[in-house]
């Protein structure tokens, strides 16, 4: 599903290249559930932002569901995201003046879905995620643990073949987070939900079936 060959990321300081990630190689098979672990600093997030088409490297290929990513004109490259990525942010990055509805809405929106085809979508979710009492609430009136939920089913909500997650628990206490996990992992095994996350928990990480370790933006195992 994923291959990335040498992939280097830099930013120029004082005439001098910095390295965020350096020759990364990666293959990630579809029906994988992958954690990214290491400190601070050492990549991870970017590492994510590139799987995710959110960034861009400076040398190297990814190639995504066989293809040339890098060579994607920008057009193509955002309908790609569109048909297949989900994101799942720490901060949950829901929109404050939408209701719980409308924010998992708004991707099938951009997909030019029929309004009875979006609201079978929505319902079908907010059924699922057990949060259908909270359609009509806004972000700001949501616990934790609620506003990452919705965040998880706006990013399921145009069926990706790919969920990428950034500290998905980060915000959350021991129990929300244990849930959130827990879903992951039903998302993993039972709709077969290609999963990567970045996390700095262990506990977290076990949930997956592989484990890659990053350091100064190099994979060390």
């Amino acid at each position: 599903m994923i291959q990335l060959s040498n992939i280097f990321k830099w930013y120029n300081v004082g005439g001098n290249r910095s390295f965020v990630l350096k020759d990364i190689n990666l293959t990630i098979s579809e029906g994988e559930f992958v954690s990214i672990m290491g400190p601070s600093g050492s990549g991870k997030s970017t590492l994510l932002h590139v799987l995710g088409l959110l960034d861009e490297p400076d040398e190297g290929s990814y190639q995504f569901l066989g293809q040339e990513v890098l060579r994607l004109k920008e057009k193509q490259r955002s309908a790609l995201y569109k048909e297949h990525i989900g994101f799942v942010f720490q901060a949950y990055h829901l929109i404050d003046e939408l209701t719980v509805y409308e924010n998992i809405e708004t991707p099938l929106i951009y997909k030019n879905l029929k309004g009875s085809e979006r609201k079978a979508i929505v319902a079908d979710l907010i059924d699922r995620f057990g949060i259908v009492g909270k359609k009509d609430l806004f972000p700001s009136q949501l616990s934790g643990g609620q506003q990452q939920l919705v965040g998880i089913a706006r990013a399921l909500a145009t069926t990706p073949k790919l969920l990428l997650a950034d500290e998905p628990t980060g915000n959350l206490n021991s129990k929300q987070g244990e849930e959130i996990m827990d879903l992951f992992k039903q998302l993993n095994e039972e709709d077969g939900v290609t999963i990567i996350q970045v996390t700095h928990s262990e506990k977290n990480a076990e949930y997956g079936n592989r484990i890659i370790e990053l350091l100064d933006g190099q994979i060390v195992k």
